[in-house]
């Protein structure tokens, strides 16, 4: 059984998770609304990819026996003012989920919940992934203001690919 401690925790990062499902939407919808097809996508994909964490967090709560309390969300930024405002506003986002998820690391090693350890495993590497994204679509986004069709080419090249993860934990409903 998982620490209290940890699974309190982790049940309160499934809100966290949901809540950047919602801030990437609402960044998709804002590219979208812009006609950058590249952009948006990646972030209606981003969107999707934090839900799928948040099940499997869930997954992990259901398979350990913890009852699983799906948190309230708060509301996402809602507009943005340009093409760049909203890339920032994810590098930060993915910034605090990686502080998040090394303190749901930490606590793991404290209580010696090794199974808890184990699983954040994962999630470590994802955040080092995400933020590595979001700090280099930043700096093109940044650089190419003037000219989104650079933007929208770099995305469709770099960032097209949809690389499944063997070793990620299995998702609720999944």
């Amino acid at each position: 059984m998982p620490a209290e401690r940890f699974t309190r925790r982790l049940n309160e990062q499934i809100g966290h998770e949901l809540a950047a499902h919602n801030q990437y939407l609402s960044c998709a919808v804002h590219y979208d609304a812009l006609t950058m097809p590249q952009m948006a996508a990646f972030f209606y994909g981003q969107a999707l990819e934090e839900r799928a964490h948040a099940l499997m967090m869930v997954q992990y709560l259901l398979d350990t026996d913890v009852p699983v309390l799906i948190p309230g969300v708060e509301a996402p930024v809602p507009s943005f003012d340009g093409v760049v405002a909203p890339v920032e506003l994810a590098l930060d986002q993915e910034r605090r989920v990686a502080d998040q998820i090394d303190e749901l690391l930490r606590i793991a090693r404290e209580e010696s919940d090794f199974a808890s350890e184990q699983f954040m495993q994962w999630f470590i590497k994802e955040q080092v992934e995400e933020v590595a994204t979001m700090s280099d679509l930043l700096a093109v986004v940044r650089r190419n203001t003037g000219d989104v069709e650079n933007i929208e080419e770099y995305v469709a090249r770099e960032q097209g690919g949809d690389e499944s993860d063997s070793g990620a934990p299995r998702a609720a409903g999944g």
